[in-house]
């Protein structure tokens, strides 16, 4: 596919780089010329010098052949609009925009622009590191109506069979397992140090934490 990336910082660079790697055509826009030396001597993309939500721009970038636009500049009102001029006047759907405030990335997530917010991103695995009990969001969808969560399995559930612990509004997707992950089916049992990720209705989910907490008590 033809991706444009606009931001050419440590992320845009790592993306364009990574993209052409696995034989995608790229072009990265970005303000600053100097910013393209982080692609190195032999990318083999293109790289235009400019705003990245000014259409003359996009339109060097070959955005009309786009299949993908990355909007990573170190700014939420540019990955705001840029993604919005990539959706709305180009018709592109694959977009995606790193914002940095969690609140903005939740609006835009309902208007169906793919966000990634690393802010939020960030802080949520630091927690995760300093208080593992800490119950985890991995992804919402738009429409806030369902999640996908990681809840580690209770001993007192260890040997018990993986889908029988399906509850209304819950589907139990993936195990990891000693850094491996498993979909489990009918003969998956529950082991020591389990973790498990659920797809859960948002109005299902207190339920769950509640379920497993009875099974750890």
């Amino acid at each position: 596919m033809h991706v444009v990336i606009v931001g050419c910082g440590r992320v845009g660079s790592t993306l364009a780089v990574g993209l052409v790697g696995a034989g995608h055509t790229v072009a990265v826009i970005d303000r600053k010329p100097e910013s393209f030396t982080r692609l190195g001597e032999n990318f083999g993309g293109t790289t235009i010098a400019g705003i990245g939500f000014d259409r003359d721009i996009l339109l060097e970038a070959g955005i009309e052949k786009a299949q993908a636009v990355a909007a990573v500049t170190n700014g939420d009102n540019s990955n705001i609009l840029i993604a919005r001029v990539a959706r709305e006047k180009f018709g592109i759907e694959k977009v995606v925009a790193r914002i940095y405030d969690p609140k903005r990335a939740e609006i835009y997530e309902r208007l169906g622009i793919s966000t990634v917010a690393t802010v939020k991103w960030t802080s949520e695995r630091i927690l995760r590191r300093i208080l593992p009990d800490l119950p985890a969001v991995e992804w919402t969808d738009p429409s806030s109506n369902v999640v996908l969560v990681e809840r580690e399995f209770p001993n007192s559930l260890v040997g018990k069979g993986a889908i029988d612990l399906d509850l209304p509004g819950v589907r139990l997707s993936v195990i990891r397992r000693l850094g491996v992950a498993l979909i489990p089916d009918s003969q998956t049992l529950v082991q020591q140090s389990d973790v498990g990720y659920f797809a859960v209705e948002t109005d299902a989910l207190e339920n769950l934490d509640k379920h497993l907490a009875r099974g750890s008590s």
